[in-house]
């Protein structure tokens, strides 16, 4: 590989301009759909939609919890709208407020509607009400945390800061690091044919090799971790490389290195023996780091999230039971699947407000710890706490035990209303000052390596698992990812430790 760097070509001939901001133009607001097209989309989403799940049969009550959720769904889907309709992309406000109207709003609307639910809500109906007040609670909370962070006057110090790169000599140790976690991965689970087969056979492999154990799921998580996020991440950056550098394009060498981790993503990050979930993230984050600066693509990404996950989702986990377990879903309403399947989160929130209203308490803070340490294993940490859902699930007696724990509830439990709504009001606020700095930086004269073209959208495909919970499952490849991306930044602006 040669020693230099190239800068893309998609800048307009003008003046020369000194130093990494000529790469960073001024942001001109536009209109990207006419009102003809707004008008429809905000009543679509807002207000049809809704509506029609409102008025389809069903046996559930009609009382202070139904209305309640369709407010909850009314309210989501006029900001997932004006994020559609924005003329930035707000990659982790759009992605929030899309989790937020399909799982916690449409499909919540839906079971209410049948009077089915996905997991039983066992304490009383004034607890489910509450989980959802305290949902739109949350919501409103990280609205006027995107509130705060617009108050915040961009100062000309922030605009000199220097942009985190990729080092080009550390994204080939990171590269070498992914083909040797992947290949430990591959061989401790027999070979590359079990990730063709199921979810049910991976588990099984797992659990035949040590890898799963009853009392600590550490081990598991390091290497099931290490064998698929620095896969995805080297492909990221490898993809970003080739997007915006013609010299890149060019190289031999790196296309056969982006060509290898592209087959290497296949077997250790395919859908077939991962979760739908860990997939949409690997989807998302590799569509917006090749189409980082498209109003359009954005717009289209979000509407279309939508159709997915009412349609695609629901049926999506053919592979995770072998043939012989595999029962197909039947069906006679169009929202039978979302009562059926994994949308379980507001009916698990109250789930927790009860368990905690039975005598529990609060944990104040002693979950986000136990995430926070995941590594940690039970034999040093014998009380460490288990998963939130977990927890909840086995309090409520459940068979299985696999449930979900939206951020909504881990919150909650550890630091009561007054500390979820803290907690959204710092998440409303971060997501807006990121999306504010990506939409500055990731442009299309900006160098190959800008780190936050490609870190963005791995965030924001990944938040679809950290709200839906639990943290302590999640917080594994969040930990490797941390450490995959610190690897290879760098802050030096000459030409020789960044991409070219």
């Amino acid at each position: 590989m040669t020693q230099q760097m190239d800068r893309g070509t998609t800048s307009t001939p003008g003046p020369p301009e000194r130093g990494w901001q000529a790469a960073v133009p001024p942001f001109r607001p536009r209109t990207l759909l006419s009102r003809a097209l707004s008008v429809p989309l905000v009543l679509g989403f807002a207000v049809f939609l809704p509506l029609f799940v409102l008025v389809q049969p069903g046996t559930g009550l009609h009382d202070s919890a139904l209305w309640l959720q369709l407010a909850l769904t009314m309210y989501a889907g006029i900001r997932l709208s004006a994020m559609t309709l924005s003329s930035r992309r707000k990659l982790l406000a759009g992605s929030f407020w899309l989790f937020v109207y399909m799982a916690m709003g449409v499909a919540p609307l839906a079971q209410a509607v049948l009077g089915r639910t996905p997991t039983p809500v066992v304490g009383a109906r004034s607890d489910l009400t509450e989980a959802v007040a305290l949902v739109l609670i949350g919501c409103v909370a990280f609205d006027i945390g995107t509130l705060l962070a617009r108050q915040r006057p961009e100062r000309k110090r922030e605009d000199r800061l220097r942009p985190a790169l990729v080092h080009r000599r550390r994204l080939y140790l990171l590269t070498l690091l992914a083909f040797l976690g992947s290949a430990l991965l591959v061989v401790k689970l027999g070979g590359p044919a079990v990730f063709f087969t199921s979810r049910q056979e991976i588990i099984s492999s797992v659990q035949e090799v040590g890898l799963s154990q009853a009392d600590s799921q550490a081990g598991q998580a390091i290497v099931r971790g290490f064998g698929t996020v620095p896969a995805l991440i080297a492909w990221l950056a490898y993809t970003r490389w080739l997007v915006t550098s013609r010299r890149a394009r060019r190289s031999v060498l790196i296309i056969a290195v982006w060509g290898a981790l592209a087959v290497l993503n296949a077997v250790v990050n395919n859908p077939i023996s991962n979760p739908r979930f860990w997939f949409l993230t690997v989807l998302f984050s590799l569509l917006f780091t090749v189409f980082p600066v498209s109003a359009a693509f954005y717009r289209v990404a979000l509407s279309l999230g939508v159709i997915v996950a009412l349609v695609v989702f629901p049926f999506a986990d053919r592979f995770r039971y072998d043939d012989a377990n595999y029962r197909p879903v039947q069906t006679t309403s169009p929202l039978e699947p979302l009562a059926l399947k994994d949308y379980d989160q507001v009916g698990m929130f109250a789930n927790t407000i009860t368990y905690v209203r039975s005598g529990s308490g609060h944990t104040f803070g002693r979950q986000m710890a136990g995430s926070l340490l995941f590594a940690v294993p039970r034999s040093v940490w014998p009380d460490k706490p288990m998963d939130t859902g977990v927890m909840v699930g086995q309090w409520m007696g459940a068979t299985n035990t696999n449930l979900s724990s939206p951020v909504w509830a881990e919150l909650w439990i550890d630091f009561g209303p007054v500390g979820m709504v803290g907690g959204f009001v710092a998440m409303g606020y971060a997501a807006a000052r990121v999306d504010r700095r990506y939409a500055r930086r990731a442009v299309r004269s900006a160098r190959p390596g800008n780190l936050i073209a490609l870190a963005v959208p791995l965030v924001a495909g990944y938040s679809f698992i950290l709200l839906r919970g639990p943290l302590l499952q999640a917080s594994g490849r969040v930990a490797i990812a941390a450490f995959c991306i610190a690897l290879i930044t760098t802050f030096r602006q000459d030409r020789a430790p960044g991409l070219r």
